[in-house]
């Protein structure tokens, strides 16, 4: 088989998986754990059971990799939010800005969907040991990228000990988001929280 048939056929594998990992979390975020089954999901990103199955064949597996997917995602738009704001903001507009784009990201699809499988591997110790290793990854990740969007050095504890609590903020608030829109109270902390961050960070710099 030539290179120009081989080509065409991993183009249209990479589509379809991803075409799956994308119908997975929008699944979880609409519509919960429960009833996110492979068959619901091949249905939704319209490619047959069988298909899916070759992907990923079974649930845990195609849940797994939805949120390693998820993770990428969210990172890589992350450190391209990060590079802009070096460029375009300053002083506690940068600050805020930080915050406010953390905050957006536990609000966002990826962290309902991300919520629905941590509540299940709370009860279920199989997903559970595949879940924790990612979660302990994309936390690690996440504070890297925050600290260095802060302009956070790895040596300084306190700076970080703020970078984690802003982390812990956001997600909270993420969850308060859940099952009502609190984007006004919301909006509000992230102002105040982004204040208070400023000046401890910053205050004996400027």
């Amino acid at each position: 088989m030539t290179a120009s048939v081989r080509e065409p056929k991993q183009d249209r594998s990479r589509v379809t998986r991803q075409r799956l990992l994308e119908a997975t979390i929008d699944c979880l975020a609409e519509i919960g754990w429960s009833a996110t089954t492979v068959a619901v999901v091949a249905e939704r990103a319209g490619v047959s059971r069988g298909a899916a199955q070759h992907h990923f064949p079974t649930r845990e597996d195609l849940i797994t990799a939805a949120l390693e997917f998820m993770f990428d995602s969210r990172i890589l738009y992350a450190l391209d939010e990060t590079r802009s704001l070096g460029d375009n903001l300053s002083g506690p507009a940068r600050t805020e800005a930080v915050v406010a784009g953390l905050v957006d990201s536990y609000t966002s699809t990826f962290f309902k969907a991300a919520l629905q499988v941590w509540t299940a591997a709370a009860a279920d110790p199989t997903l559970r040991e595949r879940i924790v290793p990612l979660e302990a990854k994309f936390g690690r990740v996440a504070h890297r990228v925050t600290a260095k969007a802060l302009g956070v050095e790895k040596s300084d504890r306190a700076a970080n000990q703020l970078v984690q609590a802003t982390l812990d903020l956001a997600r909270g608030l993420g969850l308060a988001d859940v099952l009502t829109d609190d984007s006004a109270r919301r909006n509000q902390i992230v102002k105040q929280w982004a204040a208070t961050l400023h000046e401890a960070l910053y205050a004996s710099k400027e």
